[in-house]
């Protein structure tokens, strides 16, 4: 056998050391590396603890889980001793105390021991991640952010900010530390004040049934979560209140315990915590959640009418959902209460009596106990809102499109609702109910702001015919439950990217801009209408038909300024036909534009050879009436759609500011039109009739055309056209808004149309002119 050199020999074995030692390295590294996170093994921890008093019954393995628990916590403790020496304190006396409730076979006292033991973990978690943050180290927070609870979230009540995303982004260096200290303080301030207001609601109710393991467990939680809220509960009511209420809940965990009654400490513990909030809303917060306890309280009456008949329950969706609601406003208003009663503890009490006698209403009609008539639903809840429009404050009751999304999406669950239950009318009453919420709050927002959102959502809403169609199409054909799932899920992430959109557009100068950008918008398109029509009066003849038109026009700003005073209190009544409206005020715009179009191109032109022979067949068939009164509706119908739509869009912005901030938009919107105005009409006067005519004929063809693109829009958005898009064409959301141009069969057709009817008018009255020229020159 041939044998290896020695140096080969020597090579090869350190090669086979040094691959031992790397893969030595590698598999210590890999362990390390997996080394459970803090979130596993509190969750570890709690769950054993809750297997250990589930399966008391063998103490000795009981004993031996718990040894093995407590040597888990020892991977914890030295991290939370450092940064909550109170919070560790407290994990050390529930192992003792599950100890020695394991070897008495005290099961409450050690559901209590486990309780302390879970919340003194959530507070040493609490303390780490804030503890971190404020030192700049979010790597740490976020490693131990996970050792939380959730607040037991509902679509009606949402925390104010969301601690992993904050976090998630000062890691990335997407977000400054303070800033991320901030959003988590909120988070889960906001989620244990809501967790310990559910323990008191549990020892009430646990006390009540004489459940002893539950109450003792319910009545360690509240001390426990108290414990996290305590430097926020002294730095609002000072040291001396902080320990007086850490003494009461002692007190009532201790009661629990002893098995003593426990009503005494338990309401001083709940008057301890009235008007506490340790995470106070944000002032935007507060709007939201007060726009939220409004829209749901008026939807109450609105569902329970529809349910019932002759003093019978008909449907029980529809009391279903105005329960529903009524929990909405009620869970609003528990937010706002603590504020509320700073202003009049007397009326919010009175409120809360209202909402309780509103409930037991509701609850009675849904058990079929008793049920009320709903006019004496409608009428407690009229009083209801009443009372809550004059406790709240001014600012608390502008319209909030966060609390408008929400009420939307709270209608479409409802839909969504009717239609797995197969009652596709409710389902649809439910759609225009959400349709109705959109149309007169965030809709017109979005045409202000982000107007691109607003075609996309009106197709999911009504008949769309793109991926997902609309849900008007959809119920109207019973479509199964999947398929209208689809477009509500495809519709609710257009939603979210809206309410994006609008969350920082209320900025004064952001308000007073885009009210100066409709008027003007608007406003500029009534001066072309205008000017169109002026134009081409010019002979003495003709001039006193400008007269009508001014009179038209007068009385659309009269409209207007009346349609703005009933908007200001009517927005709700006026939702559900608005779109409508506008549609019939545009086909009358649009019809009465055509005749005159058409009567221009004719009248113009051959007038003047005709002029003699019209002059006497109108004296005989007894004057202009009919003239007149179709240029007093072109001039009224043309310039009050323009107006009608600015007052629907400067609503909006009077709910995102003040009216002196939108009313000083409008004025420099009508300035800048005003300015417009007279260069226009200047011009038209220096302006040679021939030309002025031809350059007229196109301003009212333009105007024209995009009033048809815009009328059929908006007959397509209520169903009273058909939409088939053109694919292949794309056009930007902004040509639609100044010009009418939306990529559909329809539009571009009936645009088309148009375009042909007013150009086939002008070549026909050069043709009819052509020919009474002839006739003339042959005659001479």
């Amino acid at each position: 056998m041939k044998t290896l050199p020695k140096r080969t020999t020597i090579w090869r074995g350190l090669g086979w050391l040094l691959l031992i030692i790397a893969m030595c390295h590698l598999g210590i590294a890999g362990v390390y590396a997996q080394s459970p996170a803090p979130g596993q093994i509190a969750e570890r921890i709690r769950a054993t603890l809750v297997q250990i008093q589930v399966n008391a019954a063998n103490p000795a393995t009981a004993q031996d889980q718990l040894a093995a628990m407590r040597r888990e916590y020892s991977l914890l403790a030295t991290t939370i001793a450092r940064y909550a020496p109170t919070a560790d304190a407290a994990a050390q006396r529930g192992f003792d105390a599950a100890e020695q409730a394991l070897a008495a076979a005290d099961l409450p006292r050690f559901a209590a021991a486990r309780a302390e033991i879970w919340t003194a973990l959530l507070n040493g978690g609490y303390a780490v991640v804030t503890g971190a943050l404020q030192a700049g180290d979010a790597a740490t927070a976020q490693q131990w952010l996970p050792v939380r609870e959730f607040r037991h979230a509902n679509r009606f009540a949402r925390p104010n900010a969301d601690a992993t995303k904050a976090v998630r982004a000062a890691v990335t260096g997407d977000l400054d530390p303070a800033t991320a200290l901030a959003a988590v303080k909120a988070d889960l301030l906001d989620t244990y004040q809501a967790r310990l207001a559910e323990a008191l609601a549990t020892i009430a109710v646990a006390d009540q049934q004489g459940f002893t393991t539950r109450r003792a467990e319910a009545a360690a939680l509240a001390a426990g979560y108290f414990a996290i809220l305590l430097p926020a509960y002294t730095e609002q009511r000072g040291a001396a209140a902080a320990t007086t209420a850490q003494a009461i809940f002692a007190e009532l965990q201790q009661a629990a315990l002893r098995g003593a009654p426990i009503s005494l400490p338990l309401a001083q513990a709940q008057e301890a915590l009235r008007n506490f909030r340790a995470a106070p809303l944000s002032p935007a917060e507060q709007v939201r959640r007060s726009g939220q306890m409004l829209r749901f309280l008026q939807l109450v009456p609105i569902e329970y009418e529809r349910g019932v008949r002759n003093g019978q329950v008909t449907i029980d969706l529809e009391i279903r959902e105005a329960i529903t609601f009524h929990a909405g406003a009620l869970a609003a208003f528990t937010d706002l209460r603590d504020l509320l009663e700073q202003r009049d503890a007397a009326l919010a009490t009175a409120i809360a009596d209202r909402f309780a006698e509103l409930g037991t209403a509701l609850a009675n009609a849904g058990n079929r106990s008793a049920i009320a008539d709903p006019t004496a639903i409608r009428t407690t809840t009229e009083a209801l809102l009443a009372d809550l429009r004059k406790l709240l404050p001014p600012e608390w009751q502008k319209q909030d499109s966060g609390a408008d999304f929400d009420v939307i999406r709270s209608a479409l669950d409802q839909m969504e609702n009717a239609v797995r239950a197969g009652e596709y009318a409710l389902a649809e009453s439910a759609r225009l109910e959400a349709y109705a919420i959109m149309e007169i709050g965030p809709e017109a927002k979005l045409i202000a702001f982000a107007p691109q959102y607003k075609p996309i959502i009106e197709g999911y809403f009504w008949y769309g015919q793109n991926e997902h169609k609309g849900l008007a199409y959809l119920i109207e054909r019973q479509a199964p439950p999947s398929e209208i799932a689809a477009t509500r899920a495809a519709l609710d992430r257009t939603l979210a990217e809206a309410e994006q959109a609008l969350a920082g557009s209320n900025a004064p100068l952001a308000i007073t801009t885009n009210a100066a950008v409709i008027v003007f918008r608007e406003g500029l398109e009534a001066v072309l209408i205008l000017a169109s029509l002026m134009g081409s009066l010019k002979t003495p003849a003709q001039r006193r038909f400008r007269q009508p038109l001014w009179f038209g026009a007068g009385l659309a700003m009269l409209a207007t300024a009346l349609t703005w005073l009933l908007a200001q209190g009517a927005l709700m009544a006026m939702a559900r036909f608005g779109e409508t409206l506008e549609a019939i005020v545009s086909l009358i715009a649009i019809a009465v534009l055509l005749l005159i179009t058409n009567w221009f191109f004719h009248d113009v032109y051959w007038k003047d050879w005709m002029a003699s022979f019209h002059q006497q067949k109108k004296q005989i068939l007894g004057g202009q009436t009919g003239q007149w009164l179709g240029l007093i509706m072109l001039g009224f119908a043309s310039i009050y759609r323009e107006g009608f739509e600015t007052v629907l869009f400067l609503q909006a912005l009077t709910l995102e500011g003040t009216i002196t901030v939108v009313l000083l938009g409008v004025g420099i919107g009508l300035a800048l039109t005003l300015l417009v105005g007279l260069a226009v009409f200047v011009m038209q006067a220096k302006l040679p009739h021939k030309k002025m005519l031809i350059a007229t004929g196109i301003l009212i063809g333009a105007v024209l055309l995009q009033m048809v693109g815009h009328t059929v829009n908006v007959l397509q958005v209520i169903g009273w056209l058909p939409i088939h898009p053109i694919r292949w064409l794309e056009l930007p959301y902004w040509t639609g808004f100044w010009f009418g141009l939306y990529p559909t069969w329809e539009g571009i057709g009936l645009q088309a149309a148009a375009a042909i009817f007013v150009i086939g008018s002008y070549y026909l009255a050069e043709y009819m002119q052509r020919r009474e020229r002839q006739h003339y020159a042959l005659a001479g």
